[in-house]
């Protein structure tokens, strides 16, 4: 029982001895906090009712008084680069990487930003040799990172598979789509210059790096045309439809040309009319209702465009309904037809639109690579008014 009641008289003195330590720890962060300068919560509140610019010349301030501060110096340099003010930027970063006590860690970090701000403002060059001493240090990864952006922009592809291969080897995750996608822009470009054997072996790797990569897929084909097999271009175009069915129209422009070269017109319409069946869009009606009037005449091709419309209403339908009603209207109502499709045209120059899934950025054509975001393989292959049918 005397051990039970010792038990209870030191509570009282462990509740004494947390109440000390509490306070000491209370009045030390109380202490340090005055110890702030007040142009820092100044800046704070600026960059949170989002007015960078006082902000910024509150930091500055700060950095004025106390030039010793490294972490205000990195503040001040993200928020110049932030607002554009590269070379500020810049400078700051550089003044930090100048000062001789400057801790290797915080040294790596002022590389790092600095490498940012030289990519902000475009100059590669710089940026490649800043990001190229950070490989083997902490900021390995961004720095790779940065560097496979580098060689993407000054489309170096080459050396973009080196730096996504090793991307990817560091653990920072799958980069094979990339690297298909780089595979396939040297293959292009060896088309371009009339070397289908080479893009053949470039299109092989892609593949080998992503065997369900459409553009690989195209392109295979159109190399193989390219040595006159045209046979083996159908069977690989028709492949298309195995990996994703919604880009047949990308691909139904070939086909068709494909075999008209081979006589075969009429059976190139049938599959892509069994395409439609599966995926409608309006690029893949749009080759098939050439392909229809050429084969099969006026009204064969306006059934088509109507019996699509009433599945699939839609204005870039509609204007297309309308083109084909007015190949053969009576002269009593064609300019008032003609008057509608104006309107309903001038409409759909909006709607067709393909758009980045990423970032949305709006494009007339199909792209791989998206302009606005540089991401890969981001648009569907569908205008925008045919998705938001869908959804």
């Amino acid at each position: 029982m005397e051990f039970e009641l010792w038990w209870l008289l030191g509570i009282p003195v462990f509740f004494a001895l947390g109440w000390v330590a509490a306070r000491v720890d209370i009045r030390q962060l109380i202490s340090e906090s005055r110890s702030l300068p007040r142009g820092y919560y100044k800046g704070l509140n600026f960059l949170l009712n989002d007015e960078p610019d006082k902000a910024v010349d509150a930091f500055i301030e700060i950095v004025r008084l106390d030039p010793e501060s490294a972490d205000m110096h990195f503040a001040l340099g993200n928020l110049f680069r932030r607002r554009g003010e590269t070379e500020r930027a810049i400078r700051v970063h550089q003044n930090l990487l100048a000062r001789p006590d400057l801790p290797q860690e915080q040294k790596e970090h002022a590389q790092h930003e600095l490498g940012m701000d030289y990519l902000k403002a475009g100059l590669l060059d710089r940026a490649e040799e800043t990001f190229n001493t950070l490989l083997n240090s902490a900021y390995s990864a961004q720095a790779r990172r940065a560097l496979l952006e580098i060689f993407q922009r000054e489309k170096e592809w080459p050396r973009a598979i080196e730096a996504a291969i090793g991307l990817q080897e560091s653990g920072a995750g799958s980069r094979q789509k990339q690297i298909a996608q780089f595979y396939c822009e040297l293959a292009q470009d060896a088309l371009v210059h009339m070397h289908p054997e080479q893009a053949l072996a470039l299109l092989d790797k892609s593949l080998q790096a992503d065997r369900v990569n459409v553009r690989a897929t195209l392109l295979t084909g159109d190399a193989q045309l390219a040595q006159g097999d045209v046979e083996g271009a159908l069977l690989t175009w028709r492949r298309v439809e195995q990996i994703s069915v919604p880009h047949v129209a990308l691909v139904a422009p070939r086909l068709m040309d494909g075999y008209r070269k081979v006589g075969r017109p009429q059976e190139g319409v049938n599959l892509l009319k069994s395409y439609l069946e599966q995926a409608s869009s309006i690029d893949l009606i749009e080759v098939v209702y050439k392909a229809v009037l050429e084969l099969d005449g006026i009204d064969a091709a306006k059934e088509l465009i109507s019996n699509e419309l009433r599945r699939t209403p839609t204005l870039l339908g509609l204007d297309k309904f309308l083109e084909a009603r007015l190949m053969d209207a009576p002269a009593a109502v064609m300019p008032e037809l003609s008057l509608v499709k104006n309107l309903v045209h001038g409409y759909t120059q909006k709607l067709a639109r393909y758009q980045c899934g990423h970032c949305g950025f709006k494009a007339r054509q199909f792209y791989w690579q998206c302009p606005g975001c540089s991401r890969w393989e981001t648009y569907p292959p569908r205008r925008t008014e045919e998705l938001n049918v869908m959804n």
